[in-house]
C-alpha cells in the first residue's frame, strides 16, 4: 500500500522524467537550428526549471510528512519553499544572463517548454 508521501515521489519522478525529455527536445532544437550557444542557453533554461520542480516535490513531500503533527508547520514548509524556488529562480536567470552570457530567448525558452511538463501532467489525471 502507498503511502500519500510514496505517490508524491513517483509522480515528482514522473514530471521530472518529462521534463528532461521536453528539455532535451528543445536543446536539440537550438542545436540543430541556431548553433552552441543557444543550445547551452536552453538546456540552462530546462536545468532550471528541473531543480525547481525537484525543490517543490522535496517540499510538498516533507509538508505532507508533516501534515499530521502539525498544520501549521505544514503550511510554512510550503511558502518558505515558494520564497527559495522564486528567489532561486532570479538569482539562476541572473547567473545565467548577466555572468554566463546566455542567449536570453533561448534560456527563456528552455525554462518555460520545460515548465510545460507540470500541465501536461496534470491534463494527463484530469486536473
Amino acid at each position: 500500500m502507498n503511502t500519500p508521501a510514496q505517490e508524491l515521489r513517483v509522480k515528482a519522478r514522473k514530471v521530472i522524467g518529462l521534463q528532461v525529455l521536453i528539455s532535451g527536445l528543445v536543446v536539440a532544437g537550438f542545436f540543430l537550428g541556431k548553433g552552441v550557444l543557444e543550445a547551452l542557453s536552453a538546456g540552462f533554461g530546462g536545468l532550471i526549471s528541473i531543480i525547481l520542480a525537484f525543490l517543490l516535490s522535496r517540499g510538498v513531500v516533507q509538508a505532507s510528512d508533516t501534515a499530521p503533527q502539525s498544520s501549521k508547520k505544514s503550511t510554512a514548509i510550503l511558502y518558505m519553499g515558494a520564497v527559495q524556488r522564486f528567489l532561486l529562480v532570479l538569482g539562476l536567470f541572473g547567473v545565467g544572463l548577466a555572468i554566463l552570457k546566455l542567449e536570453p530567448l533561448a534560456t527563456v525558452i528552455g525554462f518555460a517548454l520545460t515548465q510545460l511538463a507540470f500541465m501536461i501532467m496534470a491534463a494527463r489525471n484530469g486536473h
